[in-house]
């Protein structure tokens, strides 16, 4: 006896849906957002129980909380929904769609898997993002009061006092202001960078797949902690298009008949760039490696491959992306045989 049960979580309240087998709407309860509350609910439900919820907030919560005492739980993310939309309805949609095995976009959940790697990354891609934007916002403060060729002056403790004289008095106030904030910003990223590299140590893959070129310390941990498991993705295609390295395709009025009245494929499919459902962490992660090896790695064989693209007249953005698309597809081909980066596969 199958029950599905659909699940729509906020920070105070979650909606429950439970459906049977053949869409019969069995049961609906709103509940507080309270780890025993939902626990005792699910355990009231008798079958086989299929659990159903958004990603959100509370999903890996929810995940964590909820799959010891399920058959199965999906996180899904929902399409976007242009009718009728509160939480019941939501409820009943996801016990729907699991029952009917119409999850389109499914979310990768593994509690236990990298747990402490995982949580140094994603500290790691927080404070990296504020940290960036609080350069940004004191670089844009000097740019609107006509100083020019800042340089690193700006973000230095030690230097930064001759740039904030060259502001009028209350812009200087303000640049201190945002010196100080940013001071604190720095100090945190470096904090979890170092968090970030200690956890990195302790995975065996981590230090595999360091012997990328392009890929380094940082950046194969921030790997590890996304992707998990290679064996998410059964061809190297699946893969670049989870990091955004996928070309996008659009045609219509695909067949026409041929001399011979026989039915042919039209030439009109056309390229519209790249996949935009992707993962951004490792969209920069591969990107960023091509780009390394492109400054740095005048020795490798795929910088040699990327100068003979450019030779041939490729276009340097697309001679990048294949560059990129070539380290993504050798990172899973090495964590997958579990085997060290071999530069003569890549001539």
């Amino acid at each position: 006896m199958h029950r599905y049960i659909g699940i729509d979580a906020h920070t105070e309240s979650c909606t429950l849906a439970v459906m049977g087998p053949s869409g019969k709407r069995l049961r609906e309860a709103r509940l507080e957002t309270n780890g025993k509350v939902l626990t005792d609910f699910v355990r009231s439900v008798a079958g086989q129980k299929h659990i159903c919820l958004e990603e959100g907030t509370q999903a890996e919560w929810l995940y964590e909380l909820l799959e010891p005492l399920a058959d199965e739980v999906v996180v899904q993310l929902p399409e976007r929904s242009n009718g009728v939309k509160n939480d019941s309805v939501d409820a009943w949609q996801r016990a729907d769609e699991l029952r009917r095995g119409d999850i389109k976009r499914p979310v990768y959940k593994a509690p236990g898997k990298f747990t402490a790697l995982r949580a140094a990354a994603r500290a790691y891609e927080v404070t990296q993002r504020d940290m960036v934007r609080g350069k940004v916002r004191l670089n844009a403060l000097y740019r609107s009061r006509g100083v020019q060729d800042l340089g690193s002056e700006i973000y230095d403790p030690d230097l930064r006092a001759r740039r904030i004289a060259q502001l009028p008095l209350q812009q200087g106030r303000v640049a201190q202001l945002l010196s100080g904030q940013l001071d604190g910003l720095v100090q945190a990223q470096q904090v979890a960078e170092q968090w970030l590299l200690e956890e990195g140590k302790k995975a065996p893959i981590v230090r595999l797949l360091e012997t990328t070129p392009g890929i380094g310390k940082v950046r194969a941990a921030q790997l590890v902690a996304v992707v998990v498991s290679p064996h998410r993705f059964r061809t190297r295609r699946q893969f670049w298009s989870y990091c955004g390295l996928g070309v996008t395709t659009r045609s219509s009025s695909d067949w026409m008949k041929d001399r011979d009245g026989q039915w042919v494929r039209r030439q009109t499919a056309q390229t519209r760039g790249l996949n935009r459902n992707r993962n951004p962490v490792l969209k920069r992660v591969f990107t960023g490696a091509a780009e390394s090896v492109i400054r740095r790695g005048l020795r490798q064989p795929l910088r040699a491959a990327y100068q003979r693209q450019l030779e041939a007249g490729t276009k340097p953005n697309l001679a990048r992306l294949t560059l990129a698309r070539r380290i993504a597809g050798a990172v899973l081909a090495m964590w997958k045989n579990q085997e060290e980066y071999d530069p003569t596969k890549q001539q």
